[in-house]
């Protein structure tokens, strides 16, 4: 089990382009997983039903199963949040793992840079960027730039800069 990251500034285009990227590797034959960073609190099961209402009651974790999906709500009530490395535990095996947020820890990271944000690069500051996808070309760039809508080249610099997932949780 590896993994790497995509880290951007939002409105860069990381969601767009994790959902162009899934398709591309699982057509190589590799199981994909994704782990998403939310700034603020999300909710996935909706008032009125039953597991909305376990969790309301008070409920630590809900595990919501059927034929086509399971999941499990953890409420961390007065928890700190967690982190990266606590969060790959709780993961099912699959060759790749990719992290859309968690731009400032430190694990591989390819950064996503759209000049329409009007954001700095990340890289200069950031060690563990190992290469931009971009939407311009970047000639002071210090890590090798591709094209943003180059999805093939980009799964190759993903697969080449994975690393197994035990170095991150260490």
């Amino acid at each position: 089990m590896r993994i790497i990251g995509l880290a951007g500034w939002s409105g860069s285009g990381k969601t767009t382009l994790i959902k162009k990227l899934i398709p591309c590797l699982i057509a190589r034959g590799l199981t994909v997983s994704t782990l998403k960073h939310a700034h603020h609190g999300f909710d996935l099961d909706q008032p009125g039903k039953d597991s909305f209402f376990h969790r309301a009651a008070g409920a630590t974790e809900v595990i919501i199963s059927s034929a086509k999906r399971w999941a499990i709500l953890h409420e961390l009530r007065e928890e700190p949040e967690w982190d990266l490395q606590h969060l790959t535990v709780k993961m099912s095996p699959v060759d790749l793992v990719l992290v859309e947020g968690f731009k400032r820890d430190a694990f591989p990271k390819l950064e996503i840079h759209r000049t329409e944000n009007g954001k700095p690069l990340i890289q200069p500051e950031d060690p563990h960027v190992v290469a931009i996808a971009s939407n311009v070309a970047l000639a002071d760039a210090k890590v090798p730039v591709v094209d943003l809508d180059d999805v093939e080249t980009i799964a190759d610099l993903l697969l080449k800069h994975a690393v197994p997932i035990a170095e991150v949780r260490a």
